[in-house]
Parts: structure tokens; C-alpha cells; sequence
């Protein structure tokens, strides 16, 4: 009999003030630091900027954290959203070229069926079979970049219909569209990890995988549902981007992956699964997005920045370890 209560108790609230409120003062000291030192940091241009480079590395984030509370990992995250990008890319150029809107939309949908998919077939290895996610996705990775390859001969495809380049370009109510996409999926995943039996189940896994067996919980199927979740997440970041670009191709996106997992951590979600909320990670992403925006403003490269990312992450850790011993 299953031992299961409302999944809204099952957080550290003390922790989850913790990190939140680490994550914020953060944000507001970068932003503060590069209002001052960077020029034209606080002009629209850049802070317009700033929201429609976030919404990629965001949901391929989001993507990310679901396995990472599990205790698993996804490494197949960016290619699976290549791989959905392609699919809509193509339907969209040739089969419903003629369908306007509704071939744009038929052409999303089946996008986000095929990253779904690829989740689904992580996520029933891992389940049936009981190998280790990392073996899983990594294998699930390569394959997924070889079929790319294959399918695209090293190419990509560009050139898409204005309507769909408006996801990536357009705004709504000033806000640009791939933040609101963003912020949405947030939101959404927030509540289905915070507030449904299953994201409950997901974090008890993560704490206990043999606790949760006994407690009645059908392990595999959470397994299933959440990697097909992180499938479907990546698809939508594969959207995003083609809409950002115009265009896609098996490598975009590919130095994003070790930054989801950076993202991650920063935000306070545990190695080893158990824990992790989607809010800290929200306002470590903007953080993230602020310190490499600034920096691009003074003139700093790339690598630098890069640089500066993993030391903001040591800084935070060294910050949230006192605390979260005592708690």
C-alpha cells in the first residue's frame, strides 16, 4: 500500500528559502555591478538581448534538472532537441509547406513528438533494463548524432516561413516570445515537480530509490514519464532555437550541455538526486545571462566569461555549504 501524502510537504522549505534567496541576492549583485561598470548594460537593446539568448540554455536547463532529481542525467538533452528541430524544419520546408499555419503547427507537434520520443527510449532502457542513465544517454547521444549527421549529410537546414521565425523574433505585450515560452515551461514544470504525485515520486527516487519501491510507487513508470518529460522539455528548446536562427543543424547547441549541468548545481539541485527547485535555477540562469552579457559589454571574451561562470559557481557553493550543514 502506497505511503505516498500530498507532495507539497516533501521539500525543505528552510533550504528552499536558502537557495532562493542566495540566488536572488546574487542576480541583484551582477546586475547591480555591471549597471555600474558596463556601458549600455541597462539600455533596451541589451536587456532585450539578454531575454531572447536566456530561453535557450534555460529550457535545455530545465531538460536537465528533472533527471538530475531523479539521481540520473541526461546527456542526450541538446542533440534531442537538434534532432526535433530537424524534424519540424524538414515537415515545415516539404510535406506541409503548403499547409501555412497549420502546417507550422502540425510541423511543431511532431518536433516535440520525436524529442519526446527520444526521451521515451532513455527513459524505458533505464527502467526495463536497469542500466545507468550516463551509459544510457551517452548512448542515446551519440546515436541521436550520428542519425543527424546521416540524415543531413554534416548540413543543416534553413530557411523558414515568417511565421514560425516569429517565435524566435517576435514579442507579446513588450516581452519577447522565446522569454515567454521560458517562463511558461517554468512555471509549468514548477508546478507539476512541487505540487503532483508524480514530480513528488521523482524527488522521492532521487532520495531513495529502494525506499520508494517499498513504498508502493511504480519506479519505472516515473522513470519513463520523467526522461520522456526531459525529451519533450528539450524538444521545445530545439523550437526555440530554430525559431531564434532560422536554421538547424546536429551540432547547434552542443557547448550548452556541461552548462546545464553547471546551472544545475548552482542552483542547488544534489548530485547525487533527492533535491532540486526550478525557481533557484530560474534566477541562477539570469544570472548566468547577466555575467556573460556584461562582460561582452567591457570587452571581455568569450572564455573569459566562461571562466568567470565556474567561479561564480565555486562563490555560490562556497556561500550555500555553511548553511545547509547546520540545516
Amino acid at each position: 500500500m502506497s505511503s505516498v501524502s500530498a507532495p507539497r510537504h516533501a521539500f525543505r522549505f528552510g533550504a528552499d528559502t536558502l537557495e532562493i534567496g542566495i540566488m536572488a541576492l546574487l542576480l541583484v549583485a551582477s546586475f547591480s555591478f555591471f549597471a555600474l561598470m558596463a556601458p549600455g548594460f541597462l539600455s533596451a537593446v541589451n536587456v532585450r538581448s539578454m531575454a531572447v539568448q536566456l530561453p535557450e540554455l534555460g529550457l535545455l536547463s530545465l531538460a536537465m534538472l528533472v533527471p538530475i532529481i531523479s539521481g540520473g542525467l541526461n546527456l542526450a538533452v541538446t542533440f534531442t532537441a537538434n534532432i526535433a528541430g530537424l524534424t519540424t524544419a524538414w515537415l515545415v520546408q516539404n510535406a506541409l509547406g503548403d499547409a501555412g499555419v497549420l502546417g507550422i503547427v502540425a510541423g511543431i507537434g511532431a518536433g516535440l513528438a520525436v524529442g519526446s520520443a527520444a526521451g521515451l527510449l532513455i527513459g524505458v532502457i533505464v527502467a526495463r533494463v536497469g542500466a545507468h542513465p550516463i551509459l544510457v544517454s551517452l548512448g542515446a547521444m551519440i546515436f541521436l548524432q550520428g542519425l543527424g549527421e546521416f540524415l543531413t549529410r554534416g548540413g543543416g537546414i534553413s530557411g523558414m516561413p515568417a511565421g514560425f521565425q516569429w517565435l524566435g523574433s517576435g514579442t507579446l505585450i513588450g516581452i519577447p516570445i522565446p522569454m515567454l515560452i521560458f517562463l511558461l515551461t517554468a512555471g509549468g514544470l514548477a508546478y507539476f515537480m512541487q505540487f503532483t504525485r508524480t514530480g513528488f515520486s521523482i524527488h522521492m527516487i532521487g532520495s531513495n530509490l529502494r525506499a520508494t519501491e517499498y513504498s508502493g510507487i511504480d519506479v519505472r513508470r516515473v522513470l519513463i514519464v520523467l526522461y520522456t518529460l526531459s525529451g519533450l522539455l528539450a524538444a521545445i528548446a530545439g523550437m526555440v532555437m530554430l525559431a531564434r536562427f532560422n536554421s538547424v543543424r546536429v551540432g547547434h547547441g552542443e557547448s550548452y550541455l556541461l552548462i546545464t549541468v553547471l546551472a544545475c548545481f548552482l542552483a542547488g539541485a544534489n548530485p547525487f538526486g533527492g533535491f532540486g527547485r526550478v525557481l533557484p535555477l530560474v534566477l541562477g540562469l539570469m544570472s548566468l545571462q547577466v555575467i556573460a552579457s556584461g562582460m561582452n559589454l567591457m570587452g571581455a571574451s568569450q572564455h573569459l566569461a566562461t571562466a568567470v561562470w565556474g567561479a561564480f559557481l565555486i562563490v555560490v557553493m562556497t556561500l550555500r555549504m555553511p548553511f545547509l550543514k547546520r540545516s
